[in-house]
């Protein structure tokens, strides 16, 4: 009995500190939403508890996979979660079914290497290792002399001007002629320095204007 306890315990030490550096070190520092954190955290331990107080194997990973289902219809009703916010959750819901399941059998070294490789591939995900994002934005653009393919590199440079924002390309969607504006989608590289020329990058990456069709009414 001493020694179920202490490796509840055990485990359950191993799984809130895995959390931790997650929701801390990791999820926080690429976010500035603190409203899931306390979700996150709870959920992690209580899961955690629930599982690792089941004797069986085979009834824990049963529960697992049905309170993954209830969740998944629950899916918090009450407000939309954002895609990163579900896979972090989804992330914290996962590891205490692991770290319940692989606790009580002794195999440290795979429970160390799970929880491990979880939180080293968070991270670098994080950071953008290996990965170029660009972060977009939809404006309605009232200069449409511009919007013609030959003077691509001036709306760019336009765009950059006035959003402040290192514009590296732009698609254009719904033209309004009676309003003389259209809907303009911009991309640029938040990690890049906002100081940089629009204008060069675009003689640069020389990206041909795109054109999005309008949806149908």
């Amino acid at each position: 009995m001493t020694t179920d306890l202490l490796t509840l315990a055990q485990g359950a030490v191993l799984n809130l500190a895995v959390a931790l550096v997650i929701v801390r070190f990791i999820y926080t520092r690429g976010s500035q939403e603190k409203r899931y954190v306390f979700s996150f955290l709870a959920l992690n331990t209580v899961i955690y508890f629930v599982l690792g107080l089941l004797t069986s194997v085979e009834l824990s990973i049963g529960v697992g996979f049905g309170l993954f289902a209830i969740f998944s219809v629950l899916r918090y009703r009450t407000e939309e979660m954002p895609i990163r916010e579900m896979t972090y959750l989804f992330v914290l819901l996962a590891l205490p079914v692991m770290n319940a399941v692989l606790m009580p059998t002794g195999a440290v070294a795979q429970l160390l290497l799970a929880n491990g490789m979880v939180v080293a591939v968070l991270f670098a995900l994080e950071r953008g290792w290996g990965f170029r994002f660009e972060a977009s934005g939809r404006v309605v653009y009232e200069r449409i002399d511009l919007i013609q393919p030959g003077r691509y590199e001036e709306l760019l440079a336009d765009l950059g001007a006035r959003t402040g924002l290192p514009v590296t390309r732009a698609t254009v969607g719904r033209i309004d002629f009676l309003r003389d504006a259209a809907e303009v989608t911009l991309y640029y590289d938040p990690a890049a320095p906002a100081a940089q020329s629009t204008h060069q990058r675009a003689q640069d990456n020389r990206l041909p204007l795109q054109y999005e069709p309008s949806p149908e009414r």
